[in-house]
């Protein structure tokens, strides 16, 4: 899944591993969801917006994500 999250960082002047640490994970976690070989957890895609002041979906792209149809 692509991120904007090496863009935030570079813009907020801040390391992986800062915000590996304001996060709570590694930072080769951050590594990894930076070179869309690991996708965060929704617990985690929150606590990154958050800590960027912005939104889930401003930092994540979702539209290469399937969602199958619910049928009634």
């Amino acid at each position: 899944m692509k991120t904007r999250i090496a863009e935030l960082r570079k813009k907020h002047k801040i390391t992986q591993e800062e915000l590996a640490m304001a996060v709570g994970v590694t930072r080769q976690t951050i590594t990894s969801i930076e070179r869309e070989k690991y996708t965060a957890s929704l617990v985690l895609a929150y606590k990154i917006a958050k800590y960027f002041g912005t939104t889930i979906e401003d930092i994540f792209d979702f539209s290469e994500v399937e969602v199958e149809e619910i049928k009634k």
